[in-house]
Formats: C-alpha cells, structure tokens, sequence
C-alpha cells in the first residue's frame, strides 16, 4: 500500500470534490473539500477526518473557525451565525462547553462557563436593555447565588432558582431603601425588614455574609413583591440549542468514500480573555462585594419596619425602633442559626471538618460494602454484636480504603444488612444515598435545636439529617431495633422517624462519636413557615419571645392555632399516631415530639392588595383600610382536592416518607391529589401535603397595636412526623418525675411513664386537629370538571 503523501484533487460519485494532501487512499495534511451544497471546509485531515484547526463555511452564511477533532467542532473556536450572533470559546463533540462568551441575535451577551451547550457555573449576563447579572448558572438558567443590576439602578444581591429569586437576599432601590429578607419563586416569603430611604441601613457586607448564608444552609427560598417601588422583573433569554450551536455533520458524510474529521489549533491567540476567566473563576463573595455600600448615617426620623409575606402578600408589619434595629430586634434575624458549612470548605483544622469527612468515607465504605450482597430476609442473627463493619482508615490509606486529610480513625457500621434492608424498604437508591451525603457538595452542620446538644449535619439536597447520638441513646436504639424493624414492615404509613443507618468513629485517643443517619420529616419544595415540636404536656412548653427567629422550632404553648381537616384524612392519620404510640409505649420510650410543619397558602382575594402600594407604606395606612371593612379578612380557599391521578404527580416515595395515597371523604372516599393554585399538584400521603383550615385563635382585642393581623383563617399544608424516640422510660427518668411531681402538676410535666404520655400526646393533638365543619361531596363528572378547569 502506498503511504507516501501526494497532493491532488479527487471528485466523489456524490459530486463533492476534495483538492488537497492524501496519504494512501485518504486525505491527510492539509486540504479543502467542497460539498454538493455548497458547504466548504478547508484546513487539516488526519487519516480521511477533519482534525486540527480549520475553517468551516456553510452555505447559509454561518461560519465556524477553530479546532476540530474527528468530524466535530472539538476545542477552541469561533462560531459565526448568519443572524448576525456569534460564540467565541470552547466546543466539545459540536456542543459549546467550557469557557466562552456569546452575543445574540438581539445583542444580547454572556460571558462564562458553559456545560452541554447551556450556561452552567458562573458567568455575567448583559442584556441589551441594560440590565446586568453576574453569578451562579444550572441548566441554562439563573441558578444558585448572584446579584442583578437594572438600568434603573434596582439591584437584588441573594439566591436564585431557575430564573426567580428563591431563598434569603437583601433589595437595594434606586432610591436609597433597603429590604432584607427572603422569596420563595419570585415572591417574597417570610420576614423581612425594610429601611426606608434616609433610614440608617446596616453594614451590607455583614448582612451578605451572614444574612445569605442562612438563608442557603436553612433551605428558605425567597419571593419578591412591591415595595411601594416597582420590583423590576428581567426577562429570561431563551437557551435553546439552535442548529447553529448543535451542528451535525451526518449528512455530509453519507457515502463510502466521503471523509470524515478530527480537530484543530489554530495559530492565532485562541486563549479566552482574561476578563472571561475571571468571571469564571471569581469567588462568589468577591463579586458580590463589589456591589455593596456602607450603611447611611442614621436619620432618626425615618422608622424601619419589620414585615412578613405570604407568596407576595403582606400579612403582618411592625415598626422597629426609629434609630434602626434595636439588640432586640436584630435578635430575630440571628437567632440561635445553623451554620452552612461544606465539608470541603471547612477550615482543616475545625474539628467538624475531619467528623464530616470521616463520616463521609465511612458511610461510603460501608454502603459499597453490603450493597452487592444479595437482598435476603434479615436473620436474628443480623440484630447481634457480631452483625457489625469495622474498618482502619489510616490517613495514608491502605489495601481498602483511600488516603484522606483527616487523622487515622476507626470506622464502625452497626446491623448492616438491617438497614440495608430498611433502605430498601423505603425505596432508596444506594447510589444516591451515597451521591446524597458524600457528595462533593458536601453536609451542612447545623447547631442543636433542643436540650441534647447534639450535632445536627444535613445533606446538600436537605433528604438526610445525621445526627450525633449518646452512648444510652446509641444501645436504646440497637435494643429497639428487631421490634422497630417489623413495625416499620407492618405499617407501610408509619409516622415514626425513617433510620437508614448508625455508624460510631473511633480516634486513636480513645474519643468516640456515634451517628445516626435519618429522614428529613419536612423536606418539601413548598416553604415551611412554622415548625412546631409537640409534646401534649404544658410545663415549660413555650418560647421566649425575644429569642423567636425566622426558622425557630416552637412549642406546645406556641401554638395558636386549631386545624379542620377532611374526615378520611383525619381518621388516618390517628389510626396510625395510635399505632406508632402503642409502639413506642410497648418499647418504654417517652419523651418523643409530633414534629408539625406547615406550609400557608395566601388567599386568592388579597394578591389584589399587591396593586394598591398605599397599603403598603405603613402601618397607619394598613389600620385604616382595615377598618373600612369592619372586620378581620375571611380567605377564599387556596386549596382545593382533586382525584388522584399518578400521571401527573410523583408517586415515587422519598427518603422521609412511604406509603399509599390517601383516600378523602370529601371526594368519595377516592385517593386524592392536593391541587395548588399557580404552583403544581402534589400528591396526598400520610404526614406530607396533608391539606387543612387553620383557624387562628388570636382575639381581635389582644392584637399589638403596633402589628397589623390581615386575616385569622388560613389554608395550610401540614407536615408531621414523630421523632426523638430513643429516650427509655429509666430509672433516672422515674426519679425524674418524682422530683418533679412534688413541684408542679404531675400531669403537665413532660416526664411520665409511657402509656400517660403516648395518650396525653394523642388527647392534646385531636384537641387541635378536627373534623372539616363543612364538607362538599362533589359528583365524578364535576370532580373531573374541576381538574380540567384548574390544571
């Protein structure tokens, strides 16, 4: 065969025509091929492919000139679109990846990194009206945390999903005011606090730096409404793969004798700007910072108020002190807050570094361990000392495990094929379990919210709450554990806290720290607005005012409310609270909570609020309108339930929940959805999204002056679960509740035996959750009228 190199032309049966270098029977150096169409391509081959660097003309006019590798745009180049767009960065297999910059068609440009032809990572967007933003992108849209400039001079600094402020975040208005709060998909959701223009605003960059981060480690997603001044909203551009931008060179290379190709390198400087780069790889706080300002001098005569919305609805304001926020009032935006903390981010000498990353590749370790193992019926013999992992992760590594920063420790995993078959009892996919909490996004450690003062970590995608457990608690549990697995087995809708897994690690010094991984009760893509931990006693049940945050857990006493629910749904719910009590009672546990979230819908009737800003300049204004109606405000319902159907909502059980969909009395005793009004249809199970009227039990006359109630009433999604059931009815608990006795009502206390407390937690919760007063049997034919019209 002759290898030799030649220079001449050759015409195709096709009619395409190639002049250039062959090496044998194949193009190979440097050539120009001409197709049919009209398409040319001129630049390196290497064995019959395009590879190297060269340029590409299309009939249309689009011209691309860079590297190519085996046929596709692969590397570095340059895209030029006939509508006057172009792109200018790094390609891979035809698709834009890696850094780049693009100016549309309509002027728009971005510059900043790209993954599959989408915008992903960091990168600034300028849109040709003037607007500007820079920061965090996924999946082509605004996505994590950035800041966004209009040309009027507004600017949002926060958190962001998929396009609309979601998550905590301050406003800055053109006009000099300030609000700091969160959203929830664009509207805001939950407190807030806004500074009028000459008011004396605080630091921004200590709010950022506090403020921001709350908002991202507690998981609360922000929402925007007006402020008396129009909240800009930013049309989102389109990022859609055009044929310009996904090019396809199928149907070039159709015949047996048609030559394909590779990349190129052109010689020009094809190395991004500096600039581009630096969008890139800027550390967020950097670039957050530059648009920040020192507070203004205080002018004492301007008032600061603190407000809280409901999807964009202002429920309740009261004024701050006049000089700016008081220790008092500063208190409810700190609070006792959690710390968002990646494990990869941690300083290394910060002790909560080396637990999470222990705990990582342990869980890691061990899950990879019993996984390929068969699936079988656990054995007595699984419950036993011997049913345990242990392992040495020395710092150097070794034969099985990989060498990490932390210091030599030993790793032990209790009843490994137990809870390897309770994970798969609640559905959960090994892997990610595994991506979940040993991801490279790391755990958020989270401080204790009750007496224990245990540490809390919870997964990046907030499925999984680990937490530290004491040794009493650590054998309550594995003593427990036969009986806990065959409840769980027995009620598919149990309530009980879902247990995927208890390690211990072990330094050499002899410290020891044991874990236990669980289901987070109230993980939701809806915002939780109350959390409440219930225990149905009232001694010492309630919650310092002054220290009540925005995401504080309250308590028994809290609790201002009485909720209405669909008879069906009520009824199932405490079949199973008294089978899971009479567990637990059978087990001598005490001491366990009704963990209640609950999520408010705003009323329909009042978003028109939203277009009469002078209800919303202050509380004196507020008080008038109020009064003009003579009483509170009655919602319309937000709520609405539907028939059932799997299509549409997930049926897919998640790491806090299993179980059927519930059946509603108020649609024929038919599995029901719940159907939310401008947000989506979720389906109805056993302690989640569990629909219910809250009647607020607030009297008129003890209403603060200074704080405006709009409405009593509302339409709320509950959130419940049991949890913190390893507390064993002892003999330092019975001392306990005799010592205790002698100085308050016995029956009040938290401390009594079992069967008391189980009833006393059942009587205390159907005295607050009851029977809808008013049901509506609806028709089939005008149930499914209803779902057609709504959805």
């Amino acid at each position: 065969m002759d290898t030799s190199e030649r220079t001449s032309d050759y015409i195709f049966t096709s009619g395409d025509i190639y002049f250039g270098n062959f090496k044998g029977v194949l193009a190979h150096g440097t050539g120009k091929y001409t197709w049919l169409d009209g398409t040319v391509y001129e630049g390196d081959w290497e064995d019959g492919k395009m590879t190297g660097k060269g340029k590409i003309s299309w009939t249309s006019g689009a011209t691309y000139v860079g590297e190519l590798s085996a046929g596709y745009l692969h590397g570095f180049g340059t895209f030029n679109s006939p509508n006057g767009s172009f792109y200018r960065g790094s390609w891979r297999l035809n698709i834009q990846h890696g850094f780049g910059k693009k100016q549309y068609q309509n002027l728009d440009f971005y510059e900043g990194l790209w993954k599959e032809g989408m915008h992903e990572g960091s990168g600034s967007y300028v849109w040709c009206n003037g607007n500007m933003y820079i920061g965090s992108w996924k999946s082509g849209k605004i996505c994590g945390r950035g800041v966004i400039k209009w040309s009027n001079g507004d600017l949002f600094d926060g958190f962001w999903l998929n396009g609309l402020r979601h998550g905590s975040g301050y406003y800055r208005f053109s006009d000099g005011s300030f609000y700091f709060g969160t959203w929830t998909k664009g509207l805001k959701d939950g407190r807030g606090t806004f500074y009028p223009t000459g008011s004396k605003s605080p630091n921004i960059k200590n709010w950022c730096s506090f403020d921001l981060h709350k908002g991202e480690r507690d998981g609360v997603l922000p929402r925007s409404s007006s402020l008396g001044v129009e909240e800009h909203k930013v049309s989102k551009p389109s990022f859609k793969r055009s044929f310009s931008e996904r090019i396809s060179f199928t149907k070039y290379f159709r015949g047996s004798g048609r030559i394909s190709s590779k990349s190129i390198s052109l010689e020009e400087d094809w190395r991004l700007s500096n600039n581009v780069r630096d969008v890139a790889n800027c550390d967020m706080s950097c670039m957050l910072s530059h648009t920040s300002s020192e507070g203004r001098s205080c002018n004492t005569g301007v008032v600061v108020y603190e407000r809280e919305y409901m999807q964009g609805i202002l429920i309740r304001e009261k004024i701050m002190n006049k000089a700016g926020p008081t220790g008092k009032s500063r208190q409810w935006c700190k609070g006792k807050e959690a710390t968002k903390k990646s494990c990869l981010n941690i300083s290394k000498g910060n002790r909560s570094y080396y637990l999470m990353l222990n705990l990582q590749l342990g869980i890691r370790y061990t899950v990879g361990k019993i996984t390929p193992v068969p699936l079988r019926e656990v054995r007595e013999s699984d419950f036993g000392e011997s049913a345990r992992i242990k392992m040495y992760f020395p710092r150097k590594g070794s034969q099985f495990t990989p060498p990490h920063k932390s210091s030599d420790f030993y790793w032990m995993d209790y009843c490994p094929m137990v809870f390897r078959n309770l994970r798969d009892m609640f559905k959960l996919d090994a892997a990610e379990y595994m991506i979940s909490i040993c991801g490279d996004d790391g755990l958020r450690e989270h401080s204790s919210p009750g007496k224990s003062g245990s540490i809390f970590y919870v997964s990046h995608d907030d499925k999984f709450v680990i937490k530290t457990l004491k040794r009493s608690e650590l054998e309550v549990l594995l003593k427990m554990l036969p009986n806990y697995y065959d409840h769980v087995k027995g009620h598919e809708n149990t309530l009980i806290t879902k247990f995927f897994g208890v390690h211990r690690i072990e330094w050499k010094c002899g410290k020891k720290v044991r874990f236990v991984v669980m289901g987070n009760m109230l993980r939701s893509e809806l915002r939780i607005h109350h959390r409440y931990d219930l225990k149905g006693s009232c001694h010492g049940r309630i919650t310092n005012k002054e220290n009540i945050a925005a995401n504080t857990t309250l308590k028994d006493l809290d609790l201002s409310y009485e909720f209405h629910m669909d008879r069906l749904l009520r009824e199932s719910l405490f079949e199973q609270l008294h089978h899971d009590c009479k567990f637990l009672e059978s087990q001598q546990i005490i001491d366990y909570s009704l963990l209640l979230g609950l999520h408010f819908r705003a009323p329909e009737h009042l978003k028109p609020l939203l277009e009469s800003p002078d209800l919303l300049h202050g509380p004196e204004n507020m008080s008038a309108g109020k009064a003009s109606q003579g009483e509170l405000f009655i919602p319309a319902r937000g709520l609405l339930l539907v028939t059932h159907e799997p299509s549409i909502v997930s049926t897919t059980p998640g790491s806090h929940i299993r179980g059927n969909t519930l059946r509603a009395f108020s649609l024929g005793d038919r599995e029901a959805d719940l159907l939310l009004p401008d947000t989506g249809r979720l389906r109805v199970q056993l302690g989640v999204n569990m629909p219910a009227q809250a009647n607020c039990k607030l009297l008129q006359d003890k209403i603060d002056p200074a704080e405006v109630e709009l409405f009593e009433v509302y339409d709320v999604i509950l959130f419940l679960g049991i949890i913190d059931i390893l507390q064993e009815y002892n003999i330092k608990k019975k001392a306990e509740h005799a010592c205790k006795s002698f100085q308050f009502d016995p029956m009040t206390i938290s401390v009594v035996e079992p069967k008391f407390y189980s009833s006393r937690l059942i009587n205390f919760l159907e005295s607050v959750i009851l029977v809808e007063e008013e049901v509506n049997h609806v028709e089939d034919e005008e149930v499914i009228l209803v779902e057609n019209e709504e959805v």
